[in-house]
Parts: C-alpha cells; sequence; structure tokens
C-alpha cells in the first residue's frame, strides 16, 4: 500500500521539492516493531522494491527524450540503505517495547535523513562530483522532516492493526501497566 500511495505524494516546490517518503517511513516503522530477521526480510523487500521502482523508470523511457545517460545507482543498493536505517531503528527496540513510541517517531527522521546523506554522497561519489548546495541541503532537512510528521499517523495505523489481531506491539508495557 506505502508504493501505491507513493505514487500519488507531491513534491512541495516551496519546501525545496521536498516530499513524504512513505515507503521509507512504513518501513523504518515496522523495523522497531519487529525482530531483526524480520527486519532483515522487510529490508531486502522494500529496497528491491524500490530500486525496482526507480531504476525501470529511466529504461522504459522514450530513448528520443532521454538521450544521455544518467550515471545513477547500481541496482540493489537500496537494500543495504534500508538494512542500515532498520538496524538505526532496532536500537530503539527496547524503548519501543516499553510503549515509547515517540522516541521511534524523532528517530524515524533522523535514519530519513542519515538515508538522504548517504544516497547522496554514493551518487556523488559515482558521479566524481561533490557539491553540497544550500537548495540540496534544504531539500534533505524538509524531506527528513515531513516524512518524520507523519510518523504518528504510521505508529497509530500499525497499532490499529495489531489490535485487530490481537497483538501487542509492546508487551513490557502490558506487564507494567502502563498507559497500554
Amino acid at each position: 500500500i506505502a508504493f501505491l500511495v507513493q505514487q500519488f505524494v507531491p513534491a512541495f516546490t516551496g519546501l525545496s521539492h521536498a516530499r513524504f517518503l512513505i515507503v521509507h517511513l512504513v518501513f523504518l516503522c515496522c523495523a522497531v516493531t519487529v525482530t531483526t530477521p524480520t527486519m532483515l526480510l522487510l529490508a531486502f523487500i522494500g529496497g528491491f522494491l524500490w530500486d525496482a521502482h526507480c531504476y525501470l523508470a529511466p529504461i522504459v523511457a522514450d530513448p528520443e527524450v532521454y538521450t544521455q545517460p544518467v550515471e545513477s545507482l547500481r541496482f540493489g543498493y537500496s537494500i543495504i540503505l534500508f538494512g542500515i536505517a532498520g538496524f538505526l531503528m532496532q536500537g530503539l527496540n527496547p524503548v519501543f517495547r516499553q510503549g515509547k513510541w515517540h522516541f521511534s517517531a524523532l528517530l524515524s527522521g533522523i535514519a530519513i535523513f542519515l538515508y538522504l546523506t548517504a544516497e547522496f554522497l554514493v551518487i556523488s561519489f559515482i558521479r566524481g562530483d561533490f557539491t553540497m548546495t544550500r537548495s540540496i541541503f534544504r531539500l534533505l532537512i524538509y524531506t527528513s522532516v515531513l516524512t518524520m510528521m507523519v510518523s504518528p499517523i504510521v505508529f497509530w495505523l500499525l497499532y490499529q492493526i495489531a489490535k485487530i489481531f490481537d497483538h501487542s506491539l509492546y508487551p513490557e508495557a502490558r506487564k507494567s501497566n502502563s498507559w497500554y
């Protein structure tokens, strides 16, 4: 569903063309709620589908319109970046399991920023030119903040899905009679 929604999310031209990265956010929110092997499987699936989405579009494009080949990343790089971001989120798994989801929401914005920065650095290395302009930096910041602002909605949806299936996302909170 996240990939379908991502297709219809526009860029905010007033904010340096920033956008919500719904696919990345759903992965990050799920990564904090599952075990490490499941997170790695989600990283593989999410990264594979994200690369397929980004990699196949220029291939099927009209060659008369796109006459110059663009230096791009190789297929599969997103799997590694998704995995690294997932491990970052896994670090907050004990805190999340106590019912403190707001730390995970904050970390999702930081993880998105680090993901985009790593992607920018790899693309710059491949192209052989590193130029970090203010507009690129603003794009990274605005995209991270916009995506982080949506994370409470994604966590709420995860809670609703867990409630439907009678599954506890954080059993430690239930044991300590927390607000869960």
